[in-house]
């Protein structure tokens, strides 16, 4: 029986995280839809301003956990919309770098105003968001190594 109410709380826990990653996502894609922003795009362009000079396809694509032919359309479209650059790193090199452009930052500027996140999170104590964010790293390197087993 005990065995029972642990996988019920395990399952519990799992819906758990799932909502609250849901609605938070809804929130904030309702804020970011006043400025007509998707938050993927926000997404992309902030692991693109953080990775620097590293900023490729691929590894862009690994940090969003979204596939390569997924991310490339999207880089496309952003390139198109004038939101990023893609630079021949060398001349006779396939790769390309990526770089966010003026626009880009623009539009990170408007999705910064969004309160939203900075308000849920602030409700937390130092200890608390410590604590969260422990357990969720925690959390993801089970992930990790339960899907890289399956593989």
């Amino acid at each position: 029986m005990k065995e029972q109410n642990l996988i019920d709380q395990d399952f519990a826990l799992w819906l758990l995280i799932c909502k609250v990653s849901h609605d938070i996502i809804l929130l904030r894609q309702r804020e970011l839809d006043q400025y007509h922003i998707p938050e993927r795009q926000v997404h992309v362009l902030r692991t693109i301003q953080r990775m620097g000079s590293k900023a490729t396809l691929s590894a862009v694509a690994k940090q969003v956990e979204r596939q390569d032919h997924v991310v490339s359309r999207q880089v496309m479209r952003m390139e198109k919309d004038g939101l990023i650059n893609r630079i021949k790193n060398k001349p006779k090199s396939n790769v390309l770098q990526l770089e966010v452009t003026k626009k880009g930052l623009e539009m990170i500027k408007l999705a910064d105003k969004s309160k939203s996140i900075n308000a849920i999170f602030s409700t937390l104590s130092k200890q608390n968001r410590d604590q969260l964010e422990s357990t969720l790293n925690q959390i993801l390197i089970e992930v990790e190594k339960q899907s890289s087993s399956q593989n």
